[in-house]
């Protein structure tokens, strides 16, 4: 069920009109037993942005998120909404709506009415929330729907009720609490094109918890990977696929190959070629490297005689995707569908590597 306001927050203003708060997660802890779940966590959040917070299960997302909500006290630190300290103010008081997982609607209420519940408990006349419930199912595709009941709703539906009724209560932060994981891939791609377009519309400050990186990078301002109740990385998504900024981010974030190299300097050796190590030297480890290549920087060519043979391939539109088994290692390699014909399994290739610079790691223990 959507969070809802302070009672004395007044509604009924035009949905154009609504404009997002700035935040602040502030070095914040949260432990539950031996778990540490957030650990000195702190973020800031531009008004009218939209921040994933990323990253696997177990990671501190949800938790962050129920903090901000005000589900869950922290153990240390504060959260600052429109630079007010509101760490002990309880949810229903923080101005903020929420969509769930599970949609949380009402079965026994229609659409509309399901939309105008938090209207209703500030006390808002009948016509009023009728009026803007409706604008609100218009503004979310669902306006020929608002009498319809949540069984004679598909999931995709549901959830816009669900983030329509999130919004009547004018909350200056939204928070998405991976609201598109029960959906099927063509309805998860168009709803969250659709909120996109609504918060950006809105300028509404947005939060959005998902472990899906496609989700994360197609809509997020900023994308927050995290990893044991810590940030690794704060970027938007192309430095964040471009440049991660740790092995972690490198692995979750896309897809890599990991391929033994050698340093010499600031540069490692990889399939023949020189390339520089990105980032802080100091910070590189000794031993055993490894560095993380993209798919797209590597090209493959057939030769009868190279050291590359062709493991599997999986057509992907545009490009093709090639497994290639060269000095040990499984890489993959995206290439061109209109140039991968002669890429059959079994093909002896060259592979080389053409990215500027690559991410180092220490190498990963046999399993």
């Amino acid at each position: 069920m959507t969070s809802v306001t302070d009672v004395s927050t007044p509604v009924g203003a035009d949905v154009h009109t609504l404009s997002g708060a700035p935040v602040v997660f502030d070095n914040l802890t949260r432990r539950f037993g031996a778990t540490t779940a957030l650990d000195r966590f702190s973020l800031n959040i531009a008004p009218g942005e939209l921040v994933a917070l990323l990253g696997p299960s177990g990671c501190g997302k949800t938790t962050a998120l129920r903090v901000l909500a005000g589900f869950e006290r922290p153990d240390s630190g504060r959260i600052l909404v429109d630079e007010k300290d509101v760490s002990t103010v309880a949810a229903q008081h923080r101005n903020m709506g929420m969509v769930f997982q599970s949609y949380s609607l009402f079965p026994n209420m229609n659409a509309r009415d399901n939309v105008a519940f938090g209207l209703h408990i500030r006390h808002q006349r009948s016509s009023q929330r009728r009026a803007k419930a409706a604008e609100l199912l218009d503004l979310v595709g669902l306006g020929e729907h608002v009498s319809k009941y949540p069984h004679q709703l598909s999931g995709g539906q549901q959830q816009r009720v669900a983030l329509a009724r999130a919004l009547a209560i004018e909350p200056r932060v939204l928070l998405l609490d991976e609201p598109l994981s029960a959906l099927d891939a063509k309805v998860r791609a168009e709803l969250r094109d659709q909120i996109r377009a609504i918060q950006q519309r809105l300028a509404i400050t947005t939060v959005f918890v998902t472990h899906d990186q496609e989700e994360a990078m197609s809509m997020a301002d900023r994308v927050c990977v995290m990893s044991r109740g810590h940030l690794e990385q704060v970027a938007t998504p192309a430095v964040l696929y471009s440049q991660p900024a740790t092995p972690f981010v490198g692995q979750f974030v896309g897809v890599s190959s990991r391929i033994s190299v050698t340093r010499r300097g600031d540069h490692v050796e990889i399939l023949g070629r020189e390339v520089k190590i990105r980032g802080d030297l100091s910070a590189v480890p000794t031993g055993e490297l490894e560095a993380l290549v993209r798919p797209e920087d590597l090209d493959v060519a057939v030769n009868p005689t190279g050291l590359g043979v062709i493991t599997h391939r999986s057509f992907l539109g545009a490009t093709t995707r090639v497994g290639v088994g060269v000095a040990g290692a499984n890489l993959r390699a995206d290439v061109r569908s209109s140039l991968a014909d002669d890429l059959d399994v079994g093909t002896r290739v060259d592979v080389s590597v053409n990215a500027r610079d690559v991410l180092v790691a220490a190498s990963q223990p046999a399993s």
